[in-house]
């Protein structure tokens, strides 16, 4: 390992063996890429440290040569230490300087007195003299340095009296004084040290010859911390033998190690350091108290979870600061204790006694002016000035790289295979990412692999077990945690939470306001507030989510269970109902894009209904025929329409066409004419028993997408037919968009014949006659029509309009189509690269939906493959494949519609 070592003169080891630089000039060079601390060094800034005025006539030739000659001293593991980079040159090396920088951030933030005084000592030992010793225009590096080498001696000192060993600091304390004596700090330390020490005289004495010092050096008076340091030494003031705050948390440090929470330890700082009270919210085992432990330096820990009448707060306080035996009032003593400190006091688990707590909170921070207070609990205390600062589960990276560590905690030497480590995203992913539940589940690796952890944890609660002794979670099982939220809740916020548990990929206030009979605001924002429903306001409208485990556990105690899964299956009857009025509306884009984030609701509902009540699943798949159509993966779809079908087999002949269109439409953009050949057949055979009872609009549009699903498959008879009898019906709008259908047939029709101004024609047609979705539709079959025809820029402006109609509506299927197309046009108008990139985009994103693009004249899209084959040479293809990969929907959507 190669270590470039700056704190003294320059030195470079390599395994711990010192490396000849080779004289002066490498060493200067060295040292001035060291100042930079990874940073470029521009050459003409290189020179000035170099060579100071005495510059060689050719900078860049003479620095290439020192730097070559460093290279070579450097040996094999150097070589590539030095790196040019643009302008200049930059140092990849580790930095005895940086080493120490970082050692004195870690330990200044530990609480263990005697760890800090190891780790500051090992730091300081890295000094061998005046850093940066090479060079003289480095004045302000240098400096930084200094200061930190001063700081790191006054806490090394500072934790040495701390310990316990006051005594034994006096002499260090000495030296420090006699070496920087217009520093206060090292002078209340000192006073502090012989105090506890038994030395009150001497320190009364230190106090007057600080006082002394300064003014004779400055002509200032001390510091207030001085001040008020000399004024309780002569009154023999208690406090003076009080402890400073400690992380004098429950059980010691936590000996696992800590993962995956830096930007929350960073908003706690930036909180703490302009607010006084910082409330830490979240839900049950995500890990509060253990980001409050690593947060915290120096803190009076007050752990509240044993408190069980609010009564008791004040005495725990005034243990936390170190006060026993308290004789009167315990606030009173705790004020009278700490109100001229400075510290922070931690207020863990509030939860329970919210309402003591948070008038606790507000007298301690009236009487203690320096004081600032950190609370954990599962609600804000809600008191005025309060921050609060939302603590989530872990994202799912942090959450895996968890799992995987608390495994090998307990198997040792184990590395997971990739298989492994897909199974341990699913662990995590169904834990919600709660540290707690991936620390149990992980415990379990002892006995079972992480398959079967994966498989078992339909029953989680059984599965995840105890708490480990030592650990710092309040409750024995996660299942306790959880109840613990539970059953702090009002019976009216209690009775609308196991009304929600079936709700999967979350719910809006509308589903709980009808799961709750019409009313859900006050109790949902109460569940919201005290961290059981977790609300996503990112999205309009807001989504709440109960995370799994407290779903798992709202199930388990839910006295009707059957009854809330039939309930939460009726708001999807309505969901379906209100879609189907929707989509004969001009929201119908919007409504499909709100309703796509109910699919895992869709789903429950329709294994609910196709168990207990098929018809109903029946209704369900049609009145969402589209949003099945355009979003849902085809193969899923398909296999849940089929499903349907065969269970509602004896519902009604108009129900089950409607059914077999969806299914239709399905295997159509799945690319199996044939079979969606078949599909049409039956689903007319069907249609000729609907009774002349049916709605004529529902009748209407049955045909209407009858002839659609016919066109889409080039079955023009059928199309033709099926036309005519939505046309024949008369409602207004289904006839105009039969009207766009059959003309589509036209063009299939010329198309087949040869007929190529024909085809024009009728596609100029349809398209004159498209309104909204049908606009598109026809703009896409004009597209498809001109590409063949050979106008490449008129199908590429048909193109873009459709594209535009589509991604409005979230049609996936036709604005693949509309894709593929695209990248013809493009490859005919003189642009192959973007052709290519665009080609394989939608190539990949075709393949994850498992959609063929629709294709009227055509009846393989590979014409499309086959056509884009040769328009770039292999290697410029093989760079326009690679990137293509990388372009995301809404770059391909940003390449066709701007180019």
């Amino acid at each position: 390992m190669l270590v470039v070592r700056v704190l003294g003169p320059v030195e470079v080891t390599v395994e711990g063996t010192r490396v000849d630089l080779g004289g002066t000039l490498p060493r200067r060079l060295l040292t001035a890429l060291a100042v930079a601390d990874g940073q470029v060094v521009p050459d003409d800034r290189l020179a000035e440290l170099v060579w100071g005025r005495q510059q060689p006539a050719k900078v860049s030739a003479a620095l290439q040569v020192y730097v070559s000659r460093l290279r070579k001293a450097l040996g094999p593991d150097g070589r590539d230490v030095v790196e040019r980079d643009g302008i200049g040159y930059r140092l990849r090396a580790e930095l005895d300087a940086a080493v120490f920088t970082n050692a004195v951030d870690e330990y200044r933030k530990l609480n263990d007195p005697v760890e800090i005084m190891r780790g500051l000592t090992e730091a300081l030992d890295l000094w061998r003299g005046e850093p940066y010793a090479d060079l003289d225009d480095v004045d302000a590096a240098r400096t930084r340095l200094k200061e930190l080498r001063e700081v790191a001696l006054e806490e090394r000192a500072a934790a040495r009296v701390a310990s316990g060993d006051a005594a034994g600091a006096v002499p260090d304390l000495e030296e420090l004084v006699r070496a920087a004596p217009l520093r206060e700090r090292r002078w209340a330390l000192l006073i502090l040290a012989l105090y506890r020490g038994g030395r009150q005289g001497d320190a009364l004495a230190t106090v007057r010859r600080a006082r002394q010092v300064l003014a004779d050096e400055l002509g200032v008076d001390p510091g207030d911390e001085l001040q008020d340091l000399e004024r309780q030494v002569l009154a023999h003031d208690p406090r003076l033998t009080v402890p400073e705050p400690t992380r004098s948390q429950p059980g010691g440090r936590p000996l696992t190690s800590f993962l995956g929470r830096e930007a929350e330890l960073s908003t706690i700082a930036e909180q703490l350091a302009t607010q006084r009270l910082v409330s830490l919210i979240g839900p049950a085992g995500v890990g509060k108290t253990r980001l409050a432990v690593e947060y915290v330096g120096k803190a009076w820990f007050a752990r509240l979870a044993d408190v069980r009448q609010s009564g008791e707060l004040p005495s725990v306080v005034a243990d936390a600061v170190g006060l026993i035996a308290v004789q009167d009032d315990p606030i009173t003593a705790t004020i009278r204790t700490i109100a001229a400190r400075s510290g922070l006091l931690v207020l863990d688990n509030c939860e329970h006694v919210v309402a003591a707590a948070a008038e606790l909170a507000m007298t301690l921070i009236a009487g203690c002016p320096q004081l600032k207070i950190l609370a954990t609990s599962r609600e804000p205390l809600g008191v005025d000035g309060e921050v609060t600062v939302v603590i989530d589960p872990l994202p799912p990276a942090s959450a895996d790289a968890l799992l995987v560590d608390r495994v090998q905690a307990i198997r040792p030497g184990w590395h997971p295979s990739p298989e492994e480590l897909a199974d341990a995203r699913r662990i995590s992913a169904a834990l919600d990412g709660l540290p707690l539940a991936i620390e149990l589940a992980a415990a379990r690796a002892r006995m079972f692999g992480l398959s079967e952890i994966a498989e078992r944890l339909d029953d989680r609660f059984a599965l995840l077990g105890q708490v480990p002794r030592g650990s710092l979670a309040v409750h024995a099982t996660l299942e306790a945690a959880i109840g613990w939220s539970v059953d702090l809740l009002s019976e009216e916020d209690r009775a609308l939470l196991l009304r929600l548990w079936p709700f999967e990929g979350g719910f809006s206030l509308e589903a709980a306001e009808h799961q709750n009979g019409g009313q859900a605001l006050e109790s949902l924002s109460s569940l919201v507030t005290r961290s059981v429903v977790v609300a996503d306001t990112t999205v309009m409208p807001t989504r709440y989510l109960l995370l799994e485990s407290v779903r798992a556990y709202c199930e388990s105690i839910d006295p009707d269970p059957a009854r809330t899964r039939a309930a939460h299956a009726e708001w999807v009857h309505e969901l379906g109902r209100r879609c189907l009025v929707a989509m004969r509306g001009k929201r119908a884009d919007w409504y499909l894009r709100v309703l796509s984030r109910e699919l895992p609701n869709i789903r429950a509902g329709l294994k609910h209904d196709l168990e207990h009540a098929p018809g109903e699943a029946l209704q369900t798949l049609v009145r969402l025929g589209l949003l099945f159509t355009r979003t849902v993966h085809k193969i899923e779809a398909a296999t849940l329409a089929r499903d349907v079908l065969a269970a509602a087999s004896d519902a009604p002949a108009f129900q089950r066409a409607r059914g077999m269109v969806v299914l239709l439409a399905l295997t159509a953009i799945g690319g199996d004419r044939a079979a969606a050949g078949r599909l049409l057949a039956d689903a007319f055979e069907v249609a000729k028993d609907i009774g002349d009872d049916e709605d004529p609009l529902d009748v209407s549009e049955l045909y209407y997408h009858l002839a659609f699903c016919s066109v889409e498959i080039a079955d023009v008879p059928n199309t033709l037919l099926a036309t005519e009898r939505a046309i024949r019906i008369g409602i207004p709008s289904i006839a105009r968009a039969a009207e766009t259908v059959r003309a589509a047939a036209y063009v299939v029709q010329a198309h087949v014949e040869g007929d190529v101004p024909a085809m024009l024609d009728a596609a100029r047609v349809a398209r004159r006659l498209g309104r909204g979705f049908t606009a598109g539709w026809s703009s896409l079959v004009f597209a498809e029509a001109n590409a063949l025809a050979g106008d490449a820029a008129e199908a590429l402006n048909a193109v873009r309009h459709a594209l535009g109609v589509f991604n409005r509506e979230q049609d996936i299927p036709n604005a693949i189509g509309a894709f593929y197309f695209a990248a013809v046009a493009f490859a005919r108008t003189g642009r192959p690269f973007d052709a290519v990139r665009l080609l394989t985009a939608v190539h990949e994103h075709a393949n994850r939906f498992v959609a063929r693009p629709p294709t009227l004249l055509v009846h393989e899209i590979d014409w499309v493959d086959e056509a884009l084959a040769d328009v770039l040479e292999p290697a410029e293809r093989a760079v326009a494949e690679a990137e293509g990969l990388q372009l995301t929907w809404a770059d391909m959507v940003d390449l066709v519609m701007t180019a």
